[in-house]
C-alpha cells in the first residue's frame, strides 16, 4: 500500500485543489464577473480563521511531498506504525475519494452562490436543494471527510495534529459563517436551519 500512496496522495491532493477551489471559482468567475475569493475582504474575526487554515494544508502538502519524495524526513513526523495496515489506509483512500466527488457535487449545486470566505458586498442566493437539504455545510463536510481519510491513509502524529486543528477551524468558520446568513437571509434561512443539520 505504501507504494500506491506515495503517487496516490501528491496526485489527489493536487486534483482536490483544482477541483475544489481553482476550477469552481473559476468559473463562478468567468460566468458572474465576481471573484469567489473573499478572504481576508470582510476585516472580521472570520479572516483570522480564514488566514490560519494555511497552516494545516501547507503541513499536510509538505508531509505528503516528505512521505513520496523523502520518506527519510517523514519519519519525524512520528508515523502510528499500528494504524499502517492495509484495511486503513484502504478505507482511508476509499474515504478520500467520496469526500472528493462529495464536495465537487455540493460546489457544482451552489452554482454563482459559491464563495471562499464570506461575500458581505454581493447578496448570493440560499441553496436548499441537492446535498444542501441533507447538511448545511456539505462542502465543508467533505473536507472533513477528506482530511479523515487523508489522516487514515497516512496515520501519523503530525497529520492527526494538522487535522484535529482544521477541524477545530472549521468548525469555528461554521458557526461565523451561519451567523452572516442569518443576518443575510433572516427567517428563511431560520426555517432552513429547522429543517437541515449542520453536518448530516
Amino acid at each position: 500500500m505504501g507504494d500506491f500512496l506515495r503517487y496516490f496522495l501528491p496526485i489527489y491532493l493536487a486534483a482536490f485543489f483544482l477541483i475544489a477551489f481553482v476550477g469552481r471559482s473559476y468559473l463562478v468567475w468567468k460566468r458572474t464577473g465576481i471573484n469567489p475569493y473573499v478572504v481576508g475582504k470582510s476585516k472580521r474575526p472570520i479572516d483570522f480563521i480564514e488566514t490560519y487554515y494555511r497552516i494545516p494544508l501547507v503541513v499536510i502538502l509538505l508531509l505528503t511531498l516528505a512521505f513520496s519524495f523523502v520518506p527519510r524526513i517523514y519519519q519525524y513526523a512520528t508515523p502510528i506504525p499500528w494504524l499502517e495496515v492495509f484495511a486503513v489506509q484502504f478505507g482511508g483512500v476509499v474515504i478520500m475519494l467520496l469526500a472528493l466527488i462529495w464536495t465537487a457535487t455540493a460546489q457544482v449545486q451552489m452554482g454563482a452562490s459559491w464563495r471562499i470566505g464570506i461575500d458581505a458586498e454581493h447578496k448570493t442566493k440560499l441553496v436548499e436543494k441537492g446535498l444542501f437539504a441533507v447538511s448545511r455545510n456539505p462542502i465543508f463536510l467533505g473536507m472533513r471527510l477528506a482530511l479523515f481519510g487523508f489522516f487514515l491513509a497516512l496515520p501519523s502524529a503530525i497529520s492527526l495534529a494538522m487535522i484535529v486543528m482544521a477541524d477545530l477551524l472549521m468548525q469555528t468558520q461554521v458557526r461565523l459563517e451561519e451567523e452572516f446568513l442569518t443576518r443575510e437571509h433572516g427567517q428563511k434561512y431560520t426555517e432552513f436551519c429547522s429543517r437541515v443539520r449542520r453536518w448530516i
